[in-house]
């Protein structure tokens, strides 16, 4: 089997998925729709696609589209991902899933109302230290996990101007201030991506904003927000605790490494830093960098990275890691020698939706996984903007009703 696909948004990111869409056997033809129609138009001349939508509404009631992939702004999703569902269409979703607790739920029970295929397109679950982790939880090498800690350490300055510039037109200053713990799933997908659990409860702190430029200016920002940098600890139903850090303003080489992974078990750990990577237990270190670190899949200067800022392209166009080897042999051979990113996600995100919708089977981030990766970033929001009160994780259950 085989399907057609809508492309909602012709951003920057959208243009790395659409070529993989294509050249995938089990999508027959791909269609794009932005709000800005020229970008659709020269992204679909780029990449040499089906055809344009004059907009979303007319993509999702077209019989001619069986499936969307929304490359919207990140506090878009929600809505237009459960008008999709309720349209009768399968919805690959780029992250987050939702910015709200309502609109969460309202996606799980789109979800399960319709029997159609959703999944959320988080790059950690793919990442190299997670794909580590969870073969060292599946061999039980860390024996029982009682901490883990997630970092997306991604400086404003470092190319994320550029883009809410090109997205955001004028008044970009006020999407600009994205809250932090809104954006959480590179960093709690990566832990729970290993780690089969979820958090219950929350306490966060963010830190006001202090560069006085416009950005993270509650007077300008769209979501009455002024915190740059946020952390939250996380209780945990297997027991044990979870850490991120959501950073816009630090200094570190995000351009190396912008997500990095901690786990401690009572008989394994697992630590990176910018370059090194180790696996420790009570007998030694073993340095694993080998495994976990990720090779360029396309060059810096390649045409299809024209619109990227140049300090973002590192993360497009970094590749496989050898920890990738057994589930590539997996991905079909067209996609093979195109262009990957983000620590080699890409082509199993593309393969992972293509065969849940052609296979009729959950991917690996469904909405009920999705859920758990982003809904305690919205609840930790809450809790930084209450000084750090201690607050309750609602959990919206598995596909299996538990």
């Amino acid at each position: 089997m085989a399907f057609t696909l809508g492309i909602v948004g012709a951003g920057q990111f959208a243009g790395q998925f659409a070529t993989l869409f294509h050249h995938h056997p089990g999508v027959t033809a791909v269609h794009v729709t932005d709000v800005v129609g020229s970008r659709a138009d020269d992204l679909v001349r780029d990449a040499e696609l089906a055809g344009t939508f004059d907009s979303f509404e007319d993509m999702i009631a077209s019989p001619a589209i069986d499936a969307v992939a929304i490359f919207t702004q990140r506090w878009t999703h929600g809505p237009l991902v459960v008008q999709a569902l309720r349209a009768g269409k399968h919805v690959y979703s780029a992250v987050p899933m939702a910015i709200t607790v309502d609109e969460i739920a309202a996606i799980i029970d789109a979800v399960r109302e319709t029997g159609l295929t959703y999944m959320m397109g988080e790059t950690s679950y793919y990442n190299p230290a997670t794909v580590f982790a969870r073969q060292k939880v599946a061999e039980g090498a860390f024996g029982r996990l009682f901490y883990g800690e997630g970092d997306y350490v991604h400086d404003m300055d470092l190319g994320f101007y550029e883009a809410y510039q090109y997205s955001g037109g004028e008044n970009w200053r006020a999407t600009a201030s994205y809250p932090p713990l809104l954006y959480p799933t590179h960093s709690i997908g990566g832990v729970l991506g290993a780690w089969a659990t979820h958090a219950t409860a929350v306490s966060a702190i963010g830190v006001v904003d202090q560069r006085g430029d416009g950005v993270f200016d509650r007077s300008v920002s769209q979501f009455d927000n002024d915190f740059s940098n946020a952390t939250a600890l996380f209780e945990l139903a297997a027991g044990g605790s979870m850490r991120i850090n959501e950073f816009r303003r630090v200094g570190y080489p995000s351009h190396l490494r912008e997500s990095r992974f901690r786990w401690f078990g009572t008989d394994g750990s697992f630590e990176q830093l910018a370059q090194t990577t180790v696996w420790q237990t009570r007998e030694g270190v073993e340095d694993i960098s080998h495994l976990i670190d990720t090779h360029p899949s396309v060059a810096h200067d390649d045409p299809s990275l024209a619109h990227v800022a140049p300090a973002l392209r590192d993360a497009f166009v970094s590749g496989y890691a050898e920890i990738h080897a057994a589930d590539r042999a997996r991905i079909p051979a067209e996609l093979l020698p195109l262009h990957n990113g983000h620590e080699g996600s890409h082509h199993f995100l593309v393969d992972d939706f293509v065969r849940a919708v052609n296979d009729r089977t959950l991917p690996p981030v469904n909405a009920w996984q999705a859920a758990r990766f982003t809904l305690p970033g919205v609840i930790a929001h809450d809790s930084a903007r209450r000084g750090g009160e201690r607050l309750a994780i609602p959990d919206m259950g598995d596909p299996d009703g538990h």
